[in-house]
């Protein structure tokens, strides 16, 4: 004899994943987390119903996110629309005068209103700036150095407009969030004389973080996270282990940039970051939310 009263197996689950939330919540409530959004994902409808989803969540069970976006796909395809041929130097795009003012146009506006608007369907409300705004980030043009693979010689490369974080006035950021609002930031920021500056939304995301004294940097990409030579997740890494896994090639290309990001972040006081997959569907919640998690995690100790 069944008893038709039983509860149904689906809603206990979804009880036992509120309850397995719990600690977490409890922890983190008032707490800053710093979400660098980009990568193709961010052309995905779905993919971004969804990441608004998860900060709308996040703001309403106590927790303050903070967005920073990329944009690179969408400023490469604007410049191919309008002629323009894109170089690129250790992955970061070489930006002149009519580059910057494309990548500014695309990052401050289109994509960053985008962001505000999903997260306003999902029933939050965001305010967009960059670091332009409100004297949020000050900016100064960065320098890099490349090899000659004949001669070994090194030489400097001119990347143009592109810039790196020299400091970080979080009043702009702290009197959004305390307004109950989400700050959805564009990669631009600024240096002394005025002068724009396009700035790589990791390195963005990761000095927002160590300004804001944030708990967690979430660095959401293309890639499930940092692999082994096997292809199986990394799921816990410390600066000192990511110095192995540079030397012995096991972290290459790409990972490079964002796991620097990471360590300057957790030096900078940062308590953990993570690298995750922004194309599994709720993967910021799962991440956080749940034991197992669903990326690679970066911290001290």
């Amino acid at each position: 004899m069944t008893d038709d009263h039983a509860p149904d197996p689906q809603q206990l689950a979804k009880a036992e994943t509120l309850v397995e939330a719990l600690p977490y919540l409890q922890r983190f409530a008032g707490a800053t987390f710093v979400v660098k959004y980009g990568g193709h994902a961010m052309g995905d409808a779905q993919a971004a119903h969804d990441f608004a989803q998860d900060i709308v969540l996040l703001k309403a069970v106590g927790i303050n996110p903070v967005v920073v976006h990329g944009g690179g796909p969408q400023i490469g395809a604007m410049l191919e629309k309008l002629g323009v041929e894109s170089e690129f130097v250790d992955g970061l795009r070489v930006t002149d005068a009519e580059t910057a003012k494309v990548a500014e146009m695309v990052l401050s506006g289109a994509i960053n209103k985008e962001l505000v608007s999903w997260i306003g369907q999902a029933g939050g409300r965001a305010v967009g700036i960059s670091g332009k705004d409100g004297g949020f980030l000050r900016a100064r043009k960065i320098e890099r150095t490349v090899r000659d693979p004949e001669s070994n010689i090194e030489r400097a490369v001119d990347l143009g407009f592109v810039g790196e974080p020299v400091a970080v006035d979080r009043s702009i950021i702290d009197t959004i969030s305390e307004a109950g609002m989400i700050p959805v930031v564009a990669p631009v920021g600024v240096d002394g004389e005025g002068q724009t500056y396009n700035i790589n939304a990791d390195t963005m995301a990761g000095a927002v973080a160590g300004a804001m004294g944030a708990k967690r940097l979430f660095l959401l990409t293309d890639v499930a996270g940092v692999l082994d030579k096997q292809g199986a997740l990394l799921t816990d890494l410390t600066p000192d282990a990511i110095g192995v896994l540079k030397s012995d090639g096991t972290i290459s290309g790409g990972m490079i940039p964002k796991l620097d990001t990471c360590i300057d972040a957790v030096e900078a006081g940062v308590e953990a970051a993570v690298i995750l997959d922004g194309r599994v569907p709720h993967g910021l919640l799962l991440e956080f939310f749940t034991r197992a998690g669903v990326g690679t995690m970066v911290r001290k100790v």
